[in-house]
């Protein structure tokens, strides 16, 4: 089967403050895209690389990208206005030949090879899949500033990406999505969230992740990112 990595890079980046988009800073040298973009490059198991980048920079992540060093990107598309639409430009780009996807920020430039590599096997035998690492602190539920409940720890996982599905499956999830009037006031923050509310008969699987597949949400994340690579 073959495997298409997706690289969303059209946040806006508001949290991390400043006017550079938070997709075009650069952590060692390279760009948060060039980083992510480079791991899928890398992998055995990817065949093509497709990256979904904002309105208007277009032009200038295909620049970043040229001259053959990044040999499976096959293209760079416009996204939309918010995660679930930009996912949904990525589908349709796509079309329908059936083929693995894997769905991954580009706010998270560590992604490594043993992660890659277990999306791929895992989807040999599952139809989608999310990489998930342990939660070490006790997470609590709250309203109103008042705690209500204690999950217990064993129970809760951290997602990551990349998350991965059948073409097929993560289309026909965002299909169900796109025509619920409720979506839009609850809409799900990933991808595995609209499977697991519109096909609860699809399992997802758990593939292990990695601590240091950090998200880059501040501008101190991008220093302890550093830290990491050094290490």
């Amino acid at each position: 089967m073959r495997t298409v990595a997706v690289v969303l890079a059209a946040g806006s980046g508001q949290r991390f403050g400043g006017d550079l988009p938070k997709q075009l800073r650069t952590l060692a040298g390279r760009t948060l895209i060039e980083h992510s973009v480079a791991a899928f490059d890398d992998a055995p198991g990817v065949d093509a690389i497709l990256v979904v980048t904002n309105p208007g920079l277009a032009a200038q992540v295909r620049a970043l990208l040229a001259g053959g060093q990044y040999r499976k990107v096959t293209g760079v598309i416009e996204g939309g206005v918010t995660r679930t639409d930009s996912t949904r430009l990525a589908i349709a780009a796509l079309g329908d030949a059936e083929c693995d996807v894997l769905f991954h920020d580009a706010a998270r430039p560590l992604v490594d090879q043993q992660t890659i590599a277990g999306c791929v096997s895992a989807l040999v035998t599952n139809r989608a899949v999310g990489v998930t690492i342990p939660s070490s602190d006790t997470i609590v539920e709250a309203r109103a500033g008042v705690l209500t409940g204690m999950p217990r720890r064993d129970h809760l996982l951290r997602c990551q990406t990349p998350q991965g599905f059948r073409l097929s499956v993560i289309s026909r999830a965002h299909q169900l999505a796109q025509a619920d009037p409720g979506f839009a006031a609850s809409a799900s923050t990933d991808d595995c969230g609209v499977v697991l509310r519109y096909l609860p008969e699809v399992p997802v699987r758990a593939v292990p992740g990695s601590e240091r597949n950090i998200k880059i949400t501040y501008p101190s994340d991008l220093d302890v990112a550093e830290v990491l690579l050094r290490s």
